[in-house]
């Protein structure tokens, strides 16, 4: 399985999560920049925490636009897995990938911290490692992650079990405790905490750690098995 790293101007997660594959979990990894990147190759697509573009206009608003995220959205179409952490996760919402918006957190200051999480759904490609119900510790490192929706998307959300993670004690004003979400088919995943900040017990936490083991597991089965 070979994973994209995708690095925007402002972002400062990709080496994290870079290491986070490659280095924790030994599999084929390449970091790329933005405006050069060619995704054709890759099975996995990831997008890093940071502040792209310094966080102008909204966040993920100006990466959304980027040429490399019309790649993320045929990857995506093709049903492979889309990650995004953090400002990662803005930029999906904000390509329209996944719905809904992130919002300034409710007490309007940047938080950083570890948070508990619940596993809501552990039948995802992401989460497979996981029992339903679980809670685990990641941390958080944002000022806009008061996730918002309306009230239908809400409760398509909900009843499509689109609800991944949820915060044990909303940090952020998220509604529903929402802390990460996927898309209707279940290949794009969109999570405020970082799960590549959390993949070795010296880091405080390796809760993170089997996310990656599931979505190689997955790839493998669903991929390899049928090739």
């Amino acid at each position: 399985m070979k994973f994209a790293v995708i690095a925007f101007p402002g972002s400062n997660c990709d080496r994290d999560m870079y290491r986070a594959v490659a280095n924790v979990l030994g599999a084929d990894a390449d970091l790329l920049w933005y405006e050069t990147a060619n995704l054709d190759n890759y099975d996995a697509i990831l997008l890093p925490g940071g502040f792209s573009y310094g966080d102008y206009l909204r966040t993920g608003a100006i990466a959304a636009t980027s040429n490399v995220m019309q790649q993320v959205k045929k990857h995506a179409a093709k049903g492979k897995p889309v990650l995004g952490v953090c400002n990662g996760f803005q930029i999906l919402t904000e390509s329209e990938l996944l719905p809904g918006a992130l919002l300034r957190n409710k007490n309007l200051s940047f938080m950083c911290h570890q948070e508990v999480l619940t596993v809501k759904n552990n039948q995802t490609m992401f989460t497979t490692a996981y029992n339903e119900g679980e809670t685990i510790q990641l941390p958080i490192a944002h000022g806009e992650g008061n996730y918002y929706c309306d009230e239908a998307t809400l409760q398509e959300l909900i009843e499509h079990k689109q609800i991944v993670f949820t915060y044990q004690n909303n940090p952020n004003g998220s509604i529903e405790n929402i802390a990460g979400i996927v898309n209707r088919e279940g290949n794009v995943l969109g999570m405020m905490p970082h799960p590549e900040r959390a993949v070795e017990q010296l880091l405080g936490s390796a809760d993170g750690l089997r996310l990656f083991q599931s979505l190689i597991h997955n790839w493998r089965e669903t991929y390899v098995a049928n090739a």
